[in-house]
């Protein structure tokens, strides 16, 4: 136990805090678009949740005193695809980001399999580089890696996938439209 009881940043209390940030950003979006509803709203806050524990779960521990390490090398960065990487990380990548399929269609005016991959893309090289520069700066608890980012996208098109199938089924597609942020369009892009 490290003889600073403050060595360590709390998580929670940020993780709420970040939850909460983008909840209100996210209600006065809808607010100012004249397209608030209970469903979006609820949209609204399956993000901010499912932010806030991504941004948890993926950016700590964060220690303001350096760890010391018995290990001769401590590695910051993976960018060696499939070497050294475990099937259940993968999964667990996968897995993690399905749920981000699902929502950025819902968010989007045109949405299409490319525009989610492109945005998955981007927030998992977000969620590297943080947890880089979280290793760089404060002796974060991550390693950035070049493999997490593959599946996180992966996990991201097969999310978009079940989402493309839920919209085709009438049954679900009634409840689908429910959610979505903008109305539908018939031009959607598919390409």
């Amino acid at each position: 136990m490290p003889s600073n009881p403050f060595g360590e940043v709390p998580v929670l209390p940020v993780a709420v805090f970040f939850g909460i940030v983008v909840v209100v950003v996210l209600l006065v979006l809808l607010r100012r678009g004249g397209r608030s509803t209970w469903p979006r709203s609820a949209v609204a806050v399956v993000i901010a949740v499912y932010a806030a524990g991504i941004f948890a779960n993926t950016v700590f521990p964060i220690f303001l005193t350096p760890v010391t390490s018995t290990e001769p090398w401590s590695p910051a960065l993976a960018l060696i695809p499939f070497h050294d990487y475990e099937a259940d990380d993968a999964v667990t990548n996968v897995v993690v980001f399905m749920p981000l399929g699902v929502l950025i269609p819902l968010l989007m005016r045109r949405p299409s399999w490319w525009k989610v991959l492109l945005t998955a893309a981007a927030v998992s090289l977000t969620i590297e580089l943080v947890q880089l520069a979280a290793q760089r700066l404060f002796s974060g608890g991550h390693v950035a890696d070049v493999n997490d980012f593959i599946w996180n996208v992966v996990g991201g098109v097969i999310g978009s996938a079940i989402f493309a199938l839920l919209s085709r089924v009438p049954i679900t597609s009634a409840v689908v439209e429910r959610f979505r942020w903008h109305e539908r369009d018939d031009r959607t892009d598919t390409a």
